[in-house]
């Protein structure tokens, strides 16, 4: 899960035997409350227990991506989680899409996942809309509803552009569904609308990729050749530049084409919050904040329903449901970072911790598989907030070298995606190798050094202030003493001969040099 292992010497077997079946039992317990998150208390109390939780507001996020306006309104047709469970209780959707429009809708996509609006670009007027996917099935089975909802959210906006539809699956995927009764739109009947496959595979494939991905990785003497072998073989690296790939399409429709974009998989909690996540990123500076990064993933993953607790395997349920699915977020992030050291407010080491505690299960944050259930257990009231840990800590987690409000920091990211730009984490993959403490690396030592140099400028004023005030109070006159000390420099005997000897050291340059 983190990729540490560690190793128990015991050396009497009835005691070998405990300590195995009491790690069993607590690494996957049957009860998403035997959690560690439900009997965590932290030892300082550095904050309190509802410090965190209310990091995102729905209202503020959409408000300040303008919205509601002429194209979109807010629904609370999903209030009590009737209309989908795995959706939030906030909805927004098209202005004349009414609530009776949205129901019928839900009833032709998969899970009731209807289309629904997640990101708005202010400038462009365009948006990202996310669902899961469509009811079709090999009859070809249609819904008015559903493609009046499509139509109405490709004509919100200024743009006469069709809208995209990005399925995120391979094409034959998508077939396969279809004839299972799901499948995916048709252009013959939906209107102003343009079908794009990509090829992001499924959880099974992902999985499979990262077990092969750490059987090199996790060898420390392993060949230089069969390293290279293992990891092209794992075909890790090819699925984070195909994930980057569908995000940059999606972020070039809303902010170059301003073409609006509808997005889904199949059930749209994974794939789907993977790119839509992304593609919000490289449009949008302000989640490329920690605060911003924070609401992204609330908004993103949280809200619309990602399996946090089927997919990292909190509880000992289906094996096959675990999946990398917000790992490879996280190494699409870095990817960013990489090529954008200054974009970003926060540095590595954010990444690495949010990893972690998705895993650790130390806070509330990332259990549960959607927000219903999540109000149901109660955590904001029953457990700590990670996000409330990262404020306590934030300066462990600043980028010194972000550079706010500058070319580096403002508009949209378009990084090269070339293969020879997709590079192997190692801070994450490699980040113990023996060692109890994760690696640093060479981004957190820079803003270490760089913050540790703002102290001791931050001391050093301290101290010619206590100075200036020492000197108040025995009734010094800097003024005075200044003159003093200039007199003594300038006057003869030792001081002027030191001064000539100082002068005479240093050459000056002629006239005829100064004017070349």
């Amino acid at each position: 899960k983190t990729f540490q292992s560690f190793t128990f010497i015991i050396p009497k077997d009835r005691e070998c035997q405990d300590v195995y079946v009491t790690l069993s039992h607590f690494s996957k317990p049957e009860k998403i409350s035997d959690l560690y998150a439900f009997h965590y208390v932290p030892q300082l109390k550095k904050f309190s227990r509802d410090s965190g939780w209310s990091v995102f507001d729905h209202s503020r996020e959409f408000l300040r991506m303008g919205v509601p306006n002429e194209h979109w309104r807010y629904s609370a047709a999903n209030e009590n989680f009737e209309l989908c469970s795995t959706y939030p209780n906030w909805l927004y959707t098209p202005t004349s899409a009414s609530d009776k429009l949205l129901e019928g809708s839900a009833k032709f996509r998969s899970r009731a996942r209807i289309p629904v609006l997640t990101y708005y670009h202010p400038e462009t007027q365009a948006s990202i809309c996310r669902s899961s996917q469509p009811l079709v099935g090999i009859n070809q089975r249609r819904s008015s509803e559903d493609e009046k909802l499509l139509l109405l959210m490709a004509e919100a906006g200024p743009s006469d552009a069709n809208m995209y539809v990005v399925d995120t699956r391979p094409r034959i995927n998508a077939l396969a569904n279809k004839a299972a009764g799901k499948g995916y739109e048709s252009e013959g009947s939906y209107e102003k609308m343009d079908l794009k496959f990509i090829g992001i595979q499924n959880i099974h494939v992902m999985r499979e990729s990262l077990q092969k991905l750490m059987e090199v990785a996790s060898n420390p003497n392993i060949a230089m050749s069969d390293f290279l072998t293992g990891l092209a073989g794992s075909g890790w690296l090819k699925h984070i530049k195909k994930i980057l790939e569908t995000s940059l399409f999606i972020a070039k429709a809303v902010g170059k084409e301003a073409r609006n974009v509808l997005v889904h998989c199949s059930d749209g909690w994974d794939r789907t919050a993977q790119t839509c996540s992304l593609a919000s990123l490289l449009l949008d500076p302000y989640y490329r904040t920690i605060h911003g990064f924070q609401v992204l993933i609330c908004k993103e993953w949280l809200g619309f329903g990602h399996k946090f607790s089927d997919r990292c395997g909190h509880l000992g349920d289906d094996p096959r449901e675990v999946s990398p699915v917000f790992l490879q977020f996280l190494d699409a992030v870095w990817q960013l970072q990489r090529q954008f050291p200054c974009s970003f407010q926060f540095g590595e080491k954010f990444l690495l911790d949010l990893h972690s505690h998705v895993y650790s299960c130390q806070y509330g944050t990332f259990l549960g598989t959607n927000e219903k259930q999540r109000a149901e257990l109660k955590l904001s009231e029953k457990t700590y907030s990670f996000w409330g840990h990262v404020w306590e800590n934030i300066n462990d987690y600043l980028n010194a070298l972000h550079k706010p409000m500058s070319e580096f920091s403002e508009g949209m990211l378009t990084p090269d995606l070339s293969p020879q730009c997709i590079e192997y984490w190692r801070g994450m993959y490699n980040q113990h190798d023996g060692l109890l403490l994760a690696r640093e690396s060479w981004m957190d030592r820079v803003g270490e050094i760089l913050r540790e140099n703002e102290n001791r400028r931050k001391e050093k004023r301290i101290i010619e202030q206590e100075i200036r005030e020492l000197k108040k109070k025995l009734g010094m006159d800097e003024s005075k003493e200044e003159e003093e000390q200039s007199e003594s420099v300038s006057g003869g005997g030792g001081g002027g001969a030191a001064a000539a000897g100082v002068s005479d050291f240093v050459e000056t340059p002629n006239e005829d040099e100064n004017d070349s």
